[in-house]
């Protein structure tokens, strides 16, 4: 009945439509039928939506004289009988209340503004919020989907180089590191973060740590083994740094791979600021197996980092950190001690997003260590400058200086110029030149190809 019924509705609507073009002279008959056409086309939606319409009297519509026009009042009489002994037989029944006033075209915009909203029609007087609609019924949480929340995010790095050397050819093509990584929100406190490497046919851990947030005094602790807060380099992951290995002075005074340990860490930003400044401080303290600090011992290292942050102008902000660092051997009767000084500056012009910045970093270190003894002084540091020309390419230079933190003072130092090409945030590939002078083993040469890709939710890192 109800398709019939709006079936009947439309050829009505487009032959009232046709007739009001033909005679201009008889609009006012036409625009009464399409009126009372409009009230039966509300009380249908109004019974398709499971409702009761209020009742409407039917009455024969008065004849115009027009014989098209009194045809379509016949068709409509009928169709307007039929909708109301449907109506009828429906309310009767008791499906649904029939609302208490019974002015027809009040009633009908009830009924089809309930009819949109998926409601069912309210009573007269009734002035509460329209009850929600019914909705389908999620999926219990233990399903598969609450299943997978428990899931940790999982993401995957690959780094190949492929190296020409000066002299004789040796090791050409290297995988340098998979890394594949582990991060998940283990409850409203805390989080985990692990990393695992597997390098030269051997599995590690690089990083493996569990944190909170949020805790009294603005406080951040971390436990596990993580890579330290030393400069603004060594806490970032081999494969997102912006040369193809860690600088020098990172791998002289403390290990190849920079500083890692085992242990724990604080970090709070203060609340207060300094000509303008925003101050950040981490206290760390971890068991390290660091040649250069300890001799290869795993006694604690101490480590304390003050981080100062200005934004200088729309453009350019500029970044001031000093840590200090060291720890006791007392089974070879060693102690080390290393205090750097860090400066970065960036320019990114706001208009320009991601697609345009330059930065320049300097950082310079002392290594004082005392053995059986015997005090030695060494230095060490890199300049690096970065410019991003566009959204996929990037020119990098950096300059190395360092002395050997024992023995001879031995001096070493490198240029690395690159050029690295952005395919996506996926993606990138970077030619990178080396040349490299030591005073025990001379100058050299290299030129390398790296490519780096990423997988999953979290790709190249920086801190």
């Amino acid at each position: 009945m109800h398709f019939r019924a709006r079936t009947a509705t439309l050829l009505a609507a487009c032959c009232l439509g046709a007739a009001s073009k033909v005679n201009g002279q008889q609009l006012t008959a036409y625009d009464a039928l399409a009126r009372r056409l409009a009230s039966i086309t509300a009380r249908i939606d109004s019974l398709e939506a499971g409702m009761c319409p209020a009742p409407a009297p039917v009455s024969p519509t008065r004849r115009s004289g027009d014989a098209r026009a009194d045809s379509l009042a016949a068709g409509l009489d009928r169709l307007d009988r039929k909708v109301e002994n449907l109506r009828a037989g429906r309310c009767q029944a008791g499906a649904v209340a029939q609302p208490a006033d019974t002015t027809d075209d009040l009633a009908n915009l009830r009924a089809a503004a309930a009819a949109a909203a998926g409601q069912p029609a309210r009573e007269a007087g009734d002035t509460t919020a329209p009850r929600p609609a019914p909705t389908t019924p999620t999926q219990p949480s233990g399903g598969p989907r609450g299943a997978n929340l428990l899931n940790p995010e999982i993401s995957a790095t690959g780094d190949i180089r492929l190296v020409a050397r000066d002299g004789r050819q040796r090791d050409n093509g290297v995988a340098r590191e998979f890394e594949f990584a582990f991060q998940s929100a283990l409850d409203p406190y805390s989080n985990t973060k692990i990393f695992m490497t597997f390098e030269d046919e051997e599995v590690g851990i690089e990083e493996g740590y569990i944190y909170w947030t949020g805790l009294p005094g603005r406080l951040r602790l971390d436990v596990g083994k993580f890579r330290q807060q030393v400069g603004d380099l060594n806490r970032w992951h081999l494969h997102a740094l912006p040369e193809t290995e860690y600088p020098l002075v990172y791998q002289r005074f403390f290990s190849p791979e920079g500083l890692s340990g085992v242990g724990l860490s604080l970090y709070t930003n203060l609340p207060f600021s300094l000509a303008g400044a925003t101050h950040e401080v981490w206290l760390q303290a971890t068991t390290t197996g660091s040649d250069s600090l300890l001799a290869g011992g795993h006694q604690p290292v101490l480590l304390g980092r003050l981080q100062n942050f200005w934004q200088l102008t729309r453009t350019t902000y500029a970044q001031v950190g000093i840590t200090a660092l060291g720890g006791n051997n007392d089974d070879v009767g060693l102690s080390s001690r290393v205090i750097g000084l860090d400066f970065r500056a960036t320019y990114r012009p706001p208009e320009a997003g991601t697609r345009r910045d330059i930065t320049f970093r300097a950082e310079g270190y002392r290594f004082h260590a005392t053995e059986l003894g015997a005090t030695t002084n060494r230095y060490g540091g890199f300049l690096d400058l970065q410019a991003r020309t566009s959204q996929r390419w990037v020119l990098g230079a950096r300059y190395d200086h360092v002395e050997a933190p024992f023995g001879p003072a031995n001096t070493e130092w490198r240029i690395t110029p690159n050029i690295t090409w952005w395919e996506s945030e996926f993606v990138y590939l970077r030619l990178e030149g080396e040349h490299r002078h030591s005073d025990l083993e001379g100058t050299h040469n290299m030129l390398s190809l790296q490519a780096v890709w990423a997988m999953g939710p979290h790709k190249h890192e920086t801190y």
